[in-house]
């Protein structure tokens, strides 16, 4: 696929998540925001299942029915699935996915980053977090611009190693309800309340985020790295 850059385009914008789901838990709003505005958004996906890591047919073919419905939904520019084992990652597994990730940033040279918070609690995402510490260099990789973190709920909020504290906040009024709609393609990722990733408590989250700013929903980040 070959991206034109165009005169109304504003942002090439790649979120990065851990599992799937993440994309959406963490800055499912904005993305959907970055792509009203004419920017193009990209998908990089670390984890997946496949039936050689144990999962059965019918829950792998669920899963990528999951994805699929998720792609369109949002109308990513592109999706790079990079299929590791789900809960299993670790150092050794950092040197290939920074090569991976690098071929991606290579071919579509975004501007914005999305990803995961460094003390997570799942260590699938603080090793992902790991592997993306290379691109933050900007004699290496120029064209990245902005990093954020995401704030994804039920990973995020782990206070025993350190807390997340948000800078940035964006406003998704206009796009909470449409997030939730996408999260409900995820169907064994969410449950009723009081489970975290419940559908009230995802919406109840944006609600108090959107009191610390000022608008009625919002997600927030934590700015690792901006360039003007």
């Amino acid at each position: 696929m070959v991206y034109k850059k165009e005169v109304n385009l504003k942002n090439m914008v790649i979120v990065i998540s851990p599992h799937p789901d993440d994309e959406t838990l963490g800055a499912g709003g904005t993305l959907l925001k970055h792509k009203d505005n004419g920017d193009y958004i990209f998908w990089i996906n670390i984890t997946n299942m496949k039936e050689e890591y144990g999962y059965t047919k019918e829950k792998v073919k669920q899963r990528n029915k999951e994805i699929e419905k998720v792609i369109r939904a949002y109308n990513f520019a592109d999706f790079f699935d990079l299929a590791y084992k789900p809960t299993s990652l670790t150092e050794a597994d950092i040197p290939t996915m920074i090569e991976r990730i690098s071929k991606v940033l290579e071919k579509v040279k975004p501007n914005i980053l999305y990803i995961p918070f460094y003390a997570d609690a799942h260590s699938d995402h603080r090793i992902v977090f790991k592997s993306l510490q290379p691109f933050f260099k900007s004699f290496r990789y120029p064209y990245i611009k902005k990093i954020l973190m995401m704030e994804i709920i039920s990973e995020t909020d782990n206070q025993f190693i350190e807390s997340f504290r948000p800078n940035v906040f964006i406003d998704i009024t206009d796009y909470i309800d449409k997030k939730l709609e996408i999260m409900k393609i995820y169907q064994s990722e969410i449950d009723k309340h009081p489970f975290p990733r419940s559908l009230e408590n995802i919406k109840n989250f944006a609600f108090y985020r959107g009191s610390q700013c000022g608008c009625e929903y919002a997600e927030s980040f934590m700015l690792l790295k901006e360039v003007l």
